[in-house]
């Protein structure tokens, strides 16, 4: 069962272990990410996911460009394949593509709330880290993390 007590839970999927290093510096910074799971392939997160059925996940900071299965393939995957409270969560694309194409892609998918560009900054892991505290809250459903 899902529990909304503690601070943010937030799953990194990137296949460069140097970025996932510093993702989890910069969450662990702000103190408010209670747990940080990191993966260096979609699919490793997607077993993850298969074999912890109760895991709760806030945020999904989500690399686009990967080898086998790219970003869009794995948010795809969870849509399809996973509980409704996953497809909930807030997905964040960080990524170092410029392409207009995959931006323009990640704001189509309803669960992408944001399209950062690497690395991510103290600043913004702090601002959705309370944005996700405060859909938490009673009377607080609907708030976007896009604001």
């Amino acid at each position: 069962m899902r529990s909304d007590t503690g601070g943010v839970v937030a799953m990194c999927i990137d296949d460069e272990a140097i970025d996932l290093k510093l993702n989890r510096r910069v969450l662990k910074r702000t103190g408010l990410y209670a747990t940080i799971l990191d993966f260096v392939s979609a699919e490793a997160a997607l077993e993850h996911l298969s074999a912890n059925p109760e895991q709760r996940i806030d945020v999904i900071f989500l690399d686009i460009n990967m080898p086998r299965m790219n970003g869009f393939d794995f948010l795809e995957a969870i849509k399809t394949e996973f509980r409704d409270d996953l497809v909930e969560c807030v997905v964040i694309m960080l990524t170092t593509s410029l392409h207009p194409k995959d931006q323009a892609r990640a704001e189509a998918i309803e669960l992408v709330r944001e399209y950062l560009n690497k690395p991510l900054t103290d600043l913004d892991a702090r601002r959705i880290a309370i944005q996700i505290g405060e859909q938490r809250l009673p009377g607080k459903v609907g708030k976007s993390a896009r604001g």
